[in-house]
């Protein structure tokens, strides 16, 4: 799919393109919620309905996060993780759309191998790495102090899933006048419906819908 199809109805009459360069002092990659949990999705007979977004993360959504990865460090740019985790064992700390009956309420301890980033894309040293209770790493960490700070204005979001934790940080960091960048080859939802349809939504309101190959084309 290329990055015009993300064209919903209020836009599918312009030819609009917002970056014609990424500064890269200026621009931080946020990597979110791609822990080790997830990747048994889809492998169990329990979350064989997940077996489409298991084929994506590993083929497509992990690569394309390496690729980001190593340019990003080529470059010494900024590399902030976030991760989903409760600092309690119980998840008493977490939001309360985290403690709701169903999808949403799988509770991950901060210690524990699940919560853990994925070891293939794992943080090297000094790279930030946040721990949230709640979707949006944003509301649920420091990191708009972090990205104030480190005189970040434009953010890269890739990591999962992209109809939630990843589409509640857009939002956020929209609302809070950052420029977002959102890899379609470095996200994935549940289902690729669900994906398009979120970043249909998203696209040129709250971020741009972009390639990983054209973000790494834009940075200079």
């Amino acid at each position: 799919m290329t990055d015009n199809s993300f064209l919903s109805v209020y836009y599918e009459d312009q030819n609009y393109h917002k970056f014609d360069a990424v500064s890269e002092s200026s621009t931080a990659l946020l990597i979110i919620d791609l822990q080790n949990t997830y990747t048994k999705l889809g492998k169990t007979a329990d979350t064989i309905r997940f077996s489409q977004f298991s084929q994506r993360l590993e083929k497509i959504v992990i690569p394309n996060t390496k690729k980001l990865l190593f340019e990003f460090r080529k470059r010494n740019m900024q590399i902030i993780y976030c991760r989903i985790a409760s600092h309690l064992k119980n998840g008493n700390d977490r939001s309360l759309s985290q403690k709701l009956e169903g999808w949403n309420s799988t509770l991950l301890f901060k210690d524990d191998y699940d919560s853990q980033i994925i070891d293939s894309i794992a943080p090297q040293s000094e790279e930030i790495v946040l721990t949230k209770t709640t979707d949006s790493a944003l509301t649920g960490t420091n990191l708009r102090l972090l990205l104030n700070n480190l005189s970040i204005k434009t953010v890269v979001c890739a990591g999962i899933f992209t109809d939630q934790c990843v589409s509640s940080t857009v939002r956020s960091l929209s609302d809070e006048s950052f420029d977002v960048i959102v890899p379609h080859d470095a996200t994935a939802a549940g289902t690729m419906e669900l994906h398009n349809a979120e970043l249909t939504i998203l696209n040129h309101i709250y971020c741009t819908v972009m390639s990983s190959d054209k973000i790494i084309d834009l940075l200079k």
